[in-house]
């Protein structure tokens, strides 16, 4: 499994359009066992899900998200979890694995 949480500032950011980074983290036996930051692509419609699974990326916990931006990465058989809080991306997939990420709503309406 590799998960992709997009990052400003060391902690996720709210809307993955416009992250610093990625942070891409591998998990093998329910155990983090990489983790790697890719500078993000400059903002293109519909690049983020291509370039993402080229990456491998299985999975991806964002903070906001709009529905066609969601469409796509189901396109890529990337699973989306959106309303995750704006924390470290190591804390968000720790709790996330041990099944106790609390998601709220998506904070993006487009």
């Amino acid at each position: 499994m590799k998960i992709a949480i997009p990052t400003a500032q060391g902690k996720l950011a709210m809307h993955f359009g416009h992250c610093e980074k990625f942070t891409l983290i591998d998990v093998v036996d329910q155990t983090i066992t990489t983790t790697e930051e890719l500078k993000a692509p400059a903002h293109e419609p519909g690049l983020l899900p291509r370039w993402l699974g080229e990456k491998g990326v299985s999975h991806i916990i964002a903070g906001g998200m709009g529905q066609r931006a969601q469409e796509l990465f189901t396109n890529q058989n990337i699973n989306v979890i959106i309303g995750a809080p704006a924390e470290e991306a190591s804390e968000l997939v720790t709790r996330f694995l041990a099944g106790n990420l609390t998601t709220g709503i998506n904070l993006c309406d487009h």
